[in-house]
Protein backbone atom coordinates (compact mmCIF):
# COMPACT_ATOMS: atom_id res chain seq x y z
CA UNK A 1 0.00 0.00 0.00
CA UNK A 2 1.38 3.35 -1.03
CA UNK A 3 0.77 5.88 1.74
CA UNK A 4 1.60 9.50 0.88
CA UNK A 5 4.30 11.08 2.99
CA UNK A 6 3.18 13.77 5.40
CA UNK A 7 5.29 16.83 4.69
CA UNK A 8 5.22 20.36 6.09
CA UNK A 9 2.94 22.12 6.74
CA UNK A 10 0.64 19.08 7.19
CA UNK A 11 3.26 17.22 9.19
CA UNK A 12 3.63 20.17 11.55
CA UNK A 13 -0.13 20.47 11.95
CA UNK A 14 -0.48 16.78 12.78
CA UNK A 15 2.42 16.93 15.27
CA UNK A 16 0.95 20.07 16.84
CA UNK A 17 -2.35 18.23 17.24
CA UNK A 18 -0.55 15.36 18.96
CA UNK A 19 1.14 17.86 21.27
CA UNK A 20 -2.17 19.48 22.16
CA UNK A 21 -3.61 16.05 22.91
CA UNK A 22 -0.67 15.26 25.20
CA UNK A 23 -1.46 18.51 27.01
CA UNK A 24 -5.11 17.41 27.21
CA UNK A 25 -6.32 20.30 25.07
CA UNK A 26 -8.53 18.58 22.48
CA UNK A 27 -10.11 21.77 21.10
CA UNK A 28 -6.68 23.02 20.07
CA UNK A 29 -5.86 19.63 18.55
CA UNK A 30 -9.08 19.68 16.57
CA UNK A 31 -8.24 23.14 15.20
CA UNK A 32 -4.84 21.88 14.01
CA UNK A 33 -6.31 18.77 12.38
CA UNK A 34 -8.93 20.85 10.58
CA UNK A 35 -6.11 22.64 8.77
CA UNK A 36 -4.53 19.47 7.34
CA UNK A 37 -4.88 19.37 3.55
CA UNK A 38 -8.10 17.69 2.40
CA UNK A 39 -6.10 15.17 0.33
CA UNK A 40 -4.30 14.01 3.50
CA UNK A 41 -7.32 13.76 5.82
CA UNK A 42 -7.35 9.98 5.21
CA UNK A 43 -3.63 9.59 5.94
CA UNK A 44 -3.16 6.94 8.67
CA UNK A 45 -1.32 9.34 11.00
CA UNK A 46 -4.07 11.95 10.64
CA UNK A 47 -6.80 9.34 11.19
CA UNK A 48 -4.95 8.12 14.27
CA UNK A 49 -4.76 11.67 15.61
CA UNK A 50 -8.51 12.07 15.03
CA UNK A 51 -9.08 8.79 16.92
CA UNK A 52 -6.96 10.11 19.81
CA UNK A 53 -8.95 13.36 19.78
CA UNK A 54 -12.32 11.64 20.01
CA UNK A 55 -11.07 9.15 22.59
CA UNK A 56 -9.81 12.05 24.73
CA UNK A 57 -13.32 13.51 24.58
CA UNK A 58 -14.94 10.11 25.24
CA UNK A 59 -16.76 10.45 21.91
CA UNK A 60 -16.68 6.73 21.37
CA UNK A 61 -18.95 6.49 18.32
CA UNK A 62 -16.78 9.01 16.49
CA UNK A 63 -13.63 7.28 17.73
CA UNK A 64 -15.02 4.00 16.40
CA UNK A 65 -15.62 5.61 12.99
CA UNK A 66 -12.01 6.79 12.89
CA UNK A 67 -10.83 3.32 13.89
CA UNK A 68 -12.81 1.92 10.96
CA UNK A 69 -11.36 4.51 8.61
CA UNK A 70 -7.84 3.76 9.86
CA UNK A 71 -8.34 0.05 9.14
CA UNK A 72 -9.61 0.90 5.65
CA UNK A 73 -6.69 3.26 4.96
CA UNK A 74 -3.98 1.04 6.47
CA UNK A 75 -5.17 -2.48 7.36
CA UNK A 76 -1.54 -3.45 8.03
CA UNK A 77 -1.39 -1.16 11.09
CA UNK A 78 -2.35 -2.92 14.30
CA UNK A 79 -3.34 0.37 15.94
CA UNK A 80 -6.50 0.70 13.86
CA UNK A 81 -7.73 -2.72 14.95
CA UNK A 82 -7.01 -2.03 18.62
CA UNK A 83 -8.51 1.48 18.45
CA UNK A 84 -11.68 0.23 16.82
CA UNK A 85 -12.18 -2.48 19.44
CA UNK A 86 -11.42 -0.08 22.30
CA UNK A 87 -14.06 2.35 21.01
CA UNK A 88 -16.55 -0.47 20.27
CA UNK A 89 -16.40 -1.46 23.93
CA UNK A 90 -17.23 2.05 25.11
CA UNK A 91 -19.62 3.45 22.50
CA UNK A 92 -23.38 3.50 22.89
CA UNK A 93 -24.75 0.21 21.63
CA UNK A 94 -21.31 -1.40 21.90
CA UNK A 95 -19.88 -3.38 24.77
CA UNK A 96 -17.50 -6.19 25.49
CA UNK A 97 -18.93 -8.56 22.90
CA UNK A 98 -18.67 -5.85 20.24
CA UNK A 99 -15.07 -5.20 21.22
CA UNK A 100 -14.30 -8.93 21.14
CA UNK A 101 -15.85 -9.32 17.68
CA UNK A 102 -14.02 -6.25 16.38
CA UNK A 103 -10.61 -7.46 17.56
CA UNK A 104 -10.77 -11.23 17.06
CA UNK A 105 -9.99 -11.13 13.28
CA UNK A 106 -6.80 -9.23 14.07
CA UNK A 107 -5.41 -12.13 16.14
CA UNK A 108 -4.84 -14.19 13.00
CA UNK A 109 -3.76 -11.19 10.94
CA UNK A 110 -1.07 -10.11 13.47
CA UNK A 111 0.26 -13.34 15.04
CA UNK A 112 3.34 -11.59 16.47
CA UNK A 113 1.53 -8.71 18.19
CA UNK A 114 1.07 -9.31 21.92
CA UNK A 115 -1.45 -6.51 22.55
CA UNK A 116 -4.14 -8.22 20.49
CA UNK A 117 -4.30 -11.44 22.54
CA UNK A 118 -3.76 -9.33 25.66
CA UNK A 119 -6.86 -7.24 24.90
CA UNK A 120 -8.81 -10.37 23.95
CA UNK A 121 -7.85 -11.79 27.35
CA UNK A 122 -9.20 -8.64 29.00
CA UNK A 123 -12.49 -8.89 27.10
CA UNK A 124 -12.86 -12.62 27.84
CA UNK A 125 -12.12 -12.03 31.51
CA UNK A 126 -14.72 -9.27 31.74
CA UNK A 127 -17.22 -11.52 29.96
CA UNK A 128 -16.65 -14.10 32.71
CA UNK A 129 -14.88 -16.56 30.43
CA UNK A 130 -11.83 -17.16 32.62
CA UNK A 131 -10.44 -20.27 30.87
CA UNK A 132 -10.56 -18.40 27.55
CA UNK A 133 -9.01 -15.33 29.18
CA UNK A 134 -6.15 -17.48 30.50
CA UNK A 135 -5.54 -18.93 27.02
CA UNK A 136 -5.38 -15.50 25.40
CA UNK A 137 -3.20 -14.05 28.14
CA UNK A 138 -0.80 -16.99 27.93
CA UNK A 139 -0.63 -16.46 24.16
CA UNK A 140 0.13 -12.76 24.71
CA UNK A 141 2.85 -13.63 27.21
CA UNK A 142 4.38 -16.22 24.86
CA UNK A 143 4.61 -13.57 22.12
CA UNK A 144 6.02 -11.07 24.63
CA UNK A 145 8.65 -13.63 25.67
CA UNK A 146 9.78 -14.03 22.04
CA UNK A 147 9.98 -10.23 21.75
CA UNK A 148 11.78 -9.81 25.11
CA UNK A 149 9.06 -7.87 26.91
CA UNK A 150 7.46 -10.68 28.93
CA UNK A 151 8.16 -9.02 32.29
CA UNK A 152 6.60 -5.72 31.21
CA UNK A 153 3.45 -7.38 29.89
CA UNK A 154 3.16 -9.64 32.94
CA UNK A 155 3.47 -6.62 35.26
CA UNK A 156 0.86 -4.76 33.23
CA UNK A 157 -1.50 -7.75 33.41
CA UNK A 158 -1.02 -8.07 37.16
CA UNK A 159 -2.28 -4.48 37.58
CA UNK A 160 -4.95 -4.33 34.86
CA UNK A 161 -8.43 -4.00 36.40
CA UNK A 162 -9.91 -5.93 33.46
CA UNK A 163 -7.84 -8.95 34.52
CA UNK A 164 -8.60 -8.67 38.26
CA UNK A 165 -10.06 -12.20 38.52
CA UNK A 166 -6.67 -13.54 37.38
CA UNK A 167 -4.40 -11.28 39.43
CA UNK A 168 -3.48 -13.87 42.05
CA UNK A 169 -2.26 -16.37 39.48
CA UNK A 170 -0.53 -14.07 36.96
CA UNK A 171 2.72 -13.57 38.96
CA UNK A 172 3.19 -17.35 39.03
CA UNK A 173 2.98 -17.89 35.29
CA UNK A 174 6.37 -18.86 33.88
CA UNK A 175 7.84 -17.53 30.70
CA UNK A 176 6.49 -19.65 27.88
Amino acid sequence: MNVPVLEPPDLHLMRAAEGWLELRLPAEAEAELAQVSPRLQEHPAVLDAHWQLHAARCEWSLAHQFGERLITAAPQLVSGWIHRAYAARRMAGGGLTSAWNALLPAAERFPDESLIPYNLACYACQLGQLPLARQWLQRALAIATRLNHHTTLQQMAAQDADLAPLHEEIPHWPKS
